[in-house]
This record gives structure tokens, sequence and C-alpha cells, in this order.
């Protein structure tokens, strides 16, 4: 498949990460839609175990194997994998230790979570390995099996703890099958085909902490990718009546009129009333976004911006996001 003209040419693990509530897993999902477009084959990956992918594309719960779940636009395709850690951890042992039966027998006793409780890093060395494993997988004829993987990555507060798994393991293993697989993982992720996409809101905290993230995986030289502002607001006034609003002009007993000419006689002052309050707080929130914005612009990486979905989140929304993604360049 040729590449095609994105911000990203030559990324194939697009990681993606943002504070809780911002919506990363749906941006996640828009843009894998919008990554595989035009023919091309890509995986979602999920490493949190909340089958938010299953609920964004109306499927059942996913099992423990790669499934399609959606067709992109020109014939792509997309398929989804939610990664249970308990089987990753079995996986692991099969491959590296060859204890395919002890490893289950393992997991019954509950040595899984004992593991991954006192050593983390492990946990995040086998999810991050999942997805840097298909990155790298080919098929047969050596064409790689996937054009692109995109993670749907823990939040923004822990993503440089969770991608940078070499420091995680130092103190478990300094040689062997462990160090091996963190030193591969770790070369996919400092790679020029790796980028770490932020999603953010234009608010305080969203935005303090893409700040943060940007600037803790720049010293850890893991690749810093855009930032996605989701759920913008377009203003719904004009600037001078925005401006109005804000310094508290508005001409009450215009509004009312205006009320009244709209055959609204009955209470026309208490609706009025109730518009300019409505007014003035949508100038308070204009002036947020402004100043968010403002904070953003320091960050030299691309910017991307989704609107907000007003019927909320479902497929062709996706699809919506997924194509105003394409329009910016960032698939």
């Amino acid at each position: 498949m040729s590449a095609r003209d994105t911000d990203w040419d030559g990324v194939r693990l697009h990681v993606v990460t943002g504070k809780g509530g911002t919506g990363k897993t749906t941006v996640a999902a828009a843009l894998a839609l919008a990554l595989a477009a035009g023919g091309r084959k890509v995986l979602l990956v999920e490493v949190e175990g909340r089958q938010g992918i299953a609920q964004l594309f109306d499927t059942p719960p996913l099992p423990y194997e790669e499934r399609k779940v959606a067709v992109a636009p020109e014939s792509g395709d997309v398929y989804a994998l939610a990664i249970d850690t308990e089987e990753a951890l079995v996986e692991y042992l099969e491959m590296f230790y060859n204890l395919k039966r002890a490893g289950k027998a393992l997991s019954k006793l509950g040595v899984v979570d004992f593991v991954t409780t006192i050593a983390p890093g492990l946990r995040d060395v086998i999810l991050t390995g999942k997805a840097s494993e298909a990155v790298r997988r080919k098929n047969k004829d050596g064409s790689r099996v996937y054009d692109a993987v995109v993670m749907d990555a823990p939040p923004t507060g822990r993503i440089t703890k969770f991608l940078n798994v070499n420091t995680e393991v130092a103190g478990l293993a300094k040689m062997g099958p462990i160090r091996n697989h963190a030193d591969t993982v770790m070369k996919v992720i400092r790679s020029p085909e790796t980028a770490v996409h932020f999603v953010t809101l234009l608010e305080e905290m969203p935005v303090q902490e893409t700040l943060d993230g940007i600037a803790n995986l720049g010293e850890n030289a893991i690749p810093i990718g855009g930032v996605i502002i989701n759920m913008e607001r377009p203003p719904v006034l004009p600037e001078e009546d925005l401006e109005a609003a804000s310094a508290g002009r508005l001409d009450l007993d215009e509004i009312t009129r205006g009320v009244k000419a709209a055959g609204l006689e009955k209470d026309a002052e208490q609706i009025a009333r109730m518009l300019v309050a409505e007014a003035s707080d949508r100038a308070l929130r204009t002036a947020l976004q402004r100043r968010e914005m403002e904070r953003l612009s320091v960050v030299e990486q691309p910017r991307y911006e989704l609107p907000m979905l007003t019927e909320g989140v479902d497929l062709a929304g996706l699809y919506d996001l997924a194509q105003a993604l394409r329009e910016q360049g960032a698939a």
C-alpha cells in the first residue's frame, strides 16, 4: 500500500493517551478508522480491560484475539484486540519459557495477580509488547500484516512510565528473556515508527496534563505525536455579542422586545433574563477555551480539532470524527 501525505508518514504505532474524561478511546477508534481508509488494515489495541472499543463499535465484548470490528471508508478494515493481562502473561510464559501448562496452573492459583502486583513493570512490558509485536508482524511474502497499529493507552499521568518499559524492568532483570523482550519493545517505541498523541479538552487540568506529558516524553526520548483537541464547542454568538455579554453590556430591553416579537409575550422579561445569563455563560466559556488554546500554542506538535458530537458518540459519529482527522492531515 503506497504512503499518503499525512503529518505522520512512516509512523506505524500510534499511541493515544489523554486525561480521563477527554474521550481518548473515542479518538483512538476514530484514528483507527481514519488510518484504515483507502484499503488499509489497522489494528486497534485496548490495554485497560474496559471493553470500551466493543461499546463504541456496538459489538459483544471482545475476546483475547484480533477481530474485525469495522469497515473503513474506501474499503479499509479495522481489527481490534482487547488485551487480557492474564492471557497475555500465559502467552508470554509459553513464548519465552515454554511454560504454557504451568502458566495456566499459575493463573488459577492467583500467581498472575501476584506477579503483576509486585512487578508492575512486567505487566507493562507484556501489554506494550503485544502492540509492538503487531507492528513488526509480517506475512509470508514479507509484507506487513497491519499497515498501522493504534493503541488506546493509559491516561496521560501514567503514559511515560507505561511506555518506558526498560526503566520499569531494570530492577527485575539485567539479562535473559524479560530484558531482551523489553529491549525489543523499546526499539519500536523509541523509533520513528511510533508517535504518542495527546487527547485534551480546552480545560485547565487536561491541558496542563498534556503539557506535562509532552515534557516527560521528551525527557525520556519517546516520540511525541500530535495534540488532538476533542469536543470543541464553537462560539454560537457573533464576536461583538460575546464581548458585550462578557462585559455585561447586553441590552435587556432590546432582548425582551425580541422575545415578544417571537410570539412569547408571556414571561418575556424572565425569558430575556435567562437568555442574558446564558449568553454570559457562553462568553465566559469561550474566553476560557481561548485561554487554554493560547497555552497550547507553545506546543510545536501538530494540533487537530474535533467537534462536540451533540447527538452523542455512535458509529456514525466515529466516521465523522475519522473524516475530520483525515481532512486535517492526521491520517
